[in-house]
């Protein structure tokens, strides 16, 4: 059985836990001999500490998967597959009025030109906890903490929890974000651009 390092652009156990988890789902349709191997390294990701839109939120987890690559051709690692996430928020104007949704962002490329996005689903915010960030500019990892009153609140179970009393994680929404991102890679021939343009 050979080993498929799978690495990861945090060292923050709920993002590296999701990757896992996500793997024991998918690895053995994506390659039933191999042992998975999940490393964490920390990388930037070249956006803002509380992404505040799509855009930047897709951005920072593609910035965080190609750091990865980078390094891993620099220093010669035996990386397959590169996985960067990145939370934040998603500001929509419905009806004049300010919408905001807590969102986890994944980017997975297998370093050869090709990578796919997946997203976990999305949460509406309190618009109270949502000023705090956007209007007053505090990192969502500090206003969250303050807005519950807990501590280190990230590296549990994330907004994602607080806001729903638990039954979604930071971990569990990266989980999906995750699964949804290596998509194309376990299930590649749906996803072949031959058999799409055939079609």
């Amino acid at each position: 059985m050979h080993k498929i390092i799978v690495a990861v652009g945090s060292t923050r156990h709920p993002k590296l836990n999701a990757v896992r988890e996500a793997l024991t789902v998918f690895g053995p349709i994506l390659n039933s001999s191999a042992q998975f191997e999940v490393v964490g390294v920390e990388v930037p990701s070249g956006v803002s500490h509380t992404p505040a839109s799509r855009e930047e939120l897709m951005a920072g987890a593609r910035f965080r998967a190609e750091a990865l690559v980078k390094l891993a051709r620099e220093r010669g690692e035996p990386w397959k597959y590169f996985v960067g996430l990145e939370g934040g928020l998603d500001v929509v104007q419905e009806n004049g009025q300010r919408l905001v949704f807590l969102q986890s962002w994944a980017y997975v490329t297998d370093g050869n030109n090709s990578g796919a996005y997946g997203q976990s689903g999305a949460v509406q915010m309190p618009e109270p906890l949502a000023a705090e960030v956007l209007d007053r500019g505090t990192e969502l990892s500090a206003a969250i903490d303050a807005y519950a009153g807990g501590q280190g609140i990230r590296d549990a179970q994330g907004a994602w929890g607080v806001l729903t009393q638990n039954l979604i994680t930071r971990q569990e929404a990266f989980r999906v974000a995750v699964l949804s991102a290596f998509a194309p890679f376990f299930n590649a021939s749906l996803y072949d651009n031959r058999r799409a343009h055939a079609k």
